[in-house]
């Protein structure tokens, strides 16, 4: 009988610390589970080091390893969805190649779609330990929020490194967006999923690419791309600034007509000044931000451009 194919595709951004301890431990469990065959496809994401000399050298020695190198850095979406368009896998992954999604916990995964009929096992990190308080405070927020402003829920502490069958990335590769959020998408075509809980690994080797002003924008993006409820409190917001100044334009006519018109209170008056106009330009911010995604979605780009591969 033929063996089903997994494929496990690696997105790289300067990764060349973290890739040879990654190849070493991925190796391991394809050992393991030799129920099944194996494909590599790792993702150069426009990386400045020496992370595509060792993807080519991996290719010259493993005909499983398979690789797609970008013009340039267009993100790690883009990098995972590339993966997933080189996928020929009936059974496809993503993961990280600093380790910090434990190749060990494939075995597991696999056992849940094939035996306990999940169309999808993800993983999800139950601490933070190691992480920065802040960065895990404002984590933690981003879930509540997006969970209350969207009708897509989202598992805190959930990973982008899942198993998926061919049937769900399919589903996933239907969807033709270009402002793409992953982690939302996963939720948005929906197939029956368990979560397998561990704790928090720390990196290989190398360093982050994600500071915390990246993960904000990051946030921001997934709110934008799954919730209008933005928009609704903008419209919200100008909807009391109305009733208020209404209120406000009728006590003071009365206060004239009553007590007259005595020159005072100025300096209140520029402080409300500026606050209205700020408040106007953060509504104005948030509709922008719409337009802003919707302008690129007509413009029908690419969302990645392949420069090589390992057929090159």
């Amino acid at each position: 009988m033929k063996k089903k194919l997994l494929s496990v595709i690696v997105p790289c951004y300067n990764e060349q610390e973290s890739l040879p301890y990654f190849y070493k431990e991925i190796k391991k469990v394809e050992k393991e589970m030799d129920y099944v065959d194996f494909e590599y496809i790792f993702v150069n994401d426009g990386s400045k080091d020496k992370t595509l000399d060792i993807l080519r050298d991996f290719a010259k020695k493993d005909k499983k390893v398979r690789y797609v190198s970008f013009s340039r850095n267009f993100g790690k979406e883009a990098a995972m969805l590339a993966g997933l368009d080189y996928s020929k896998g009936d059974y496809v992954t993503l993961m990280d190649a600093d380790l910090q999604d434990p190749p060990h916990l494939l075995i597991d995964m696999y056992k849940g779609i094939t035996e306990e009929g999940f169309d999808c096992v993800g993983t999800r990190r139950v601490t933070r330990k190691g992480e920065p308080v802040i960065r895990s405070f404002f984590a933690r927020m981003f879930y509540k929020i997006i969970n209350k402003m969207s009708k897509v829920e989202m598992v805190d502490g959930a990973r982008d490194f899942r198993l998926m069958t061919r049937q769900m990335v399919d589903s996933i590769l239907s969807l033709k967006e270009y402002n793409r959020y992953s982690k939302g998408l996963f939720s948005f075509v929906g197939y029956k999923t368990k979560w397998l809980e561990y704790e928090n690994v720390q990196r290989v080797a190398g360093s982050t690419k994600w500071s915390f002003w990246k993960l904000l924008i990051y946030a921001f993006e997934g709110i934008i791309a799954f919730s209008t409820t933005p928009l609704m409190i903008a419209a919200l917001v100008g909807i009391i600034f109305f009733i208020v100044s209404f209120i406000m334009i009728i006590v003071i006519i009365v206060r004239t007509l009553t007590f007259g018109d005595p020159v005072s209170g100025w300096p209140s008056l520029v402080c409300i000044i500026f606050f209205v106009s700020g408040v106007q330009l953060f509504c104005l911010g948030i509709i922008g931000a719409y337009l802003s995604k919707t302008y690129l979605e007509t413009k029908n780009r690419p969302v990645y451009i392949v420069k090589e591969t390992e057929k090159d």
